[in-house]
């Protein structure tokens, strides 16, 4: 009897031959056609939160759809070489690796009409000697998408994240640099919310557009300064419209020759650009398709002007009360246990650690918690919701999202008791004899301390570990090694 060979399905084959996402790509064709799109960019985002991609005509949409555009692997390191020259991630002789559009995630631009925009799941090529067509991953979306389904699979809960993207409008020079904020720094004064309020109504328009649902938004203690908040939502989801919030920005920025920074501390002695992660916990719910102000046909998918509503919040004691159940009091122990290693990923540039060391500005510098205590690190900001402080603009939150499931997993699976909350200025309590870690003051010591970090670390899986740390090693390397301008106002004439 003949020996029969079985071959395994890749998980790209697996992706292709779901009949759900077949009946998605002949929507997204009715939509292209309806809506005369010309274009359409494929895009992802790389380890540093950059949008990379390819733009494809329309035309040829049902026949790449399930073919994928390809790119050099290094594409998610941002194509770039470290300070010696070599390149970062990958080599240059390197595969290329396989995006294949979500066409859920399908949605006109609203700025440029004639293009539509769509986000990719990346695979490994086709062809590769080792695991060809396996889910690439060094894709930071893809993961999440990953963990958070096996979080679910193990307890029957999902996560809902809000962010509070905080961000700044700056002047733009005759030479094209940062020339000050367009407005002065006036905590929730409307007066300066009125100044930028061309700007703002701008941006509502093209998120509305994209299905964003904002909420509310002020002004904030920096110059130009503003924080507007998109209805929270499924923790990928989130993590898809905070991405296409700075893009609308961008937008807007290069419309009224703005500079629209997320910058996270562009101005010392002013507040720092923040992201606080809103998070809880539910099981059930369901998707409620929001409108917004369309009463005909939307300008995209329908999955991206939904939202997950409904189900029980696992951190909302029945009573209501402040003190979160069990879950969340675990949850929140497995965020302070790995804290140093979070900030790895929350703070994850050089000047993050400038808004660290400006102290007096409510920064999230000690591992402790409280409720509604903005001197410590995590506070429970209203009955069910816990919020994570030591998070800013510059955030890739697709790895926040899933390093913060990997710190529930492990606070539910060792039942971590975070102790009491802290509902003393942390300052105060210290002063009085309270021994509070505090968080790393730099991104070197930050690093180190994600590397350290087992828990943390199983964020980033494969080669998600190595091309991170490379780009976050190099960026320290460079800043270390590189004379600045305070040198020379410090040492230049130091000695006669």
């Amino acid at each position: 009897m003949d020996a029969v060979t079985f071959t395994r399905k890749s998980d790209l084959d697996t992706f292709v031959a779901d009949p759900l996402r077949a009946e998605r790509i002949r929507q997204v064709s009715a939509k292209i056609k309806a809506l005369r799109i010309d274009h359409v960019y494929y895009q992802f985002v790389s380890a540093t939160g950059r949008v990379m991609g390819k733009a494809v005509p329309a035309a040829h949409w049902e026949s790449i759809a399930n073919k994928g555009v390809q790119l050099w692997y290094g594409a998610v390191a941002d194509v770039c070489a470290d300070r010696r020259g070599n390149y970062i991630g990958y080599p240059s002789n390197a595969a290329e690796l396989v995006a294949l559009p979500d066409p859920e995630t399908f949605v006109q631009l609203p700025w440029n009409k004639r293009v539509g925009r769509v986000f990719c799941t990346l695979f490994r090529h086709r062809e590769e000697d080792v695991d060809a067509g396996a889910f690439l991953t060094s894709d930071c979306r893809g993961n999440l998408r990953r963990i958070h389904q096996d979080f679910k699979a193990k307890y029957g809960m999902e996560l809902r994240v809000g962010c509070e993207p905080e961000m700044m409008w700056l002047k733009r020079g005759e030479d094209g640099k940062a020339a000050g904020g367009v407005t002065k720094p006036y905590a929730y004064h409307i007066d300066q919310f009125e100044q930028l309020s061309p700007v703002i109504m701008r941006v509502h328009d093209y998120a509305r557009a994209m299905g964003l649902d904002m909420i509310q938004g002020d002004h904030e203690d920096a110059p130009g300064q503003l924080e507007l908040n998109i209805m929270y939502d499924d923790v990928l989801r989130n993590a898809d419209r905070l991405i296409t919030y700075r893009q609308i920005c961008a937008q807007v920025a290069r419309e009224f020759n703005l500079i629209a920074t997320f910058m996270t501390k562009p101005f010392m002695g002013a507040s720092a650009n923040g992201c606080h992660h809103n998070v809880s916990l539910w099981s059930g719910g369901e998707e409620r398709l929001n409108r917004l102000e369309f009463e005909d046909d939307l300008p995209g998918m329908d999955e991206m002007f939904s939202y997950r509503k409904g189900g029980t919040n696992e951190f909302l004691r029945p009573t209501g009360e402040w003190m979160p159940t069990q879950i969340g009091l675990h949850c929140i122990g497995g965020m302070i246990e790995h804290l140093p290693a979070l900030t790895a990923l929350g703070s994850s540039t050089v000047n993050s650690y400038r808004r660290m060391s400006d102290l007096g500005y409510w920064a999230p510098i000690y591992a402790d918690w409280g409720m509604q205590n903005r001197t410590v690190g995590i506070r429970v900001s209203a009955p069910g919701r816990v919020e994570y402080r030591a998070v800013d603009s510059l955030v890739n939150p697709y790895l926040m999202g899933s390093a913060l499931l990997r710190t529930f997993d492990d606070g539910l699976k060792s039942q971590r008791d975070p102790g009491q909350p802290e509902q003393r200025n942390i300052y105060e309590a210290m002063e009085a004899g309270k021994q509070v870690k505090r968080l790393p003051t730099d991104l070197g010591t930050a690093i180190a301390a994600l590397e350290e970090d087992e828990v943390v670390m199983s964020a980033l899986p494969g080669e998600m570990a190595r091309v991170y740390m490379e780009l976050k090693r190099d960026e320290w390397e460079r800043f270390i090694s590189t004379v600045t301008e305070w040198d020379f106002n410090r040492y230049l004439e130091m000695v006669p």
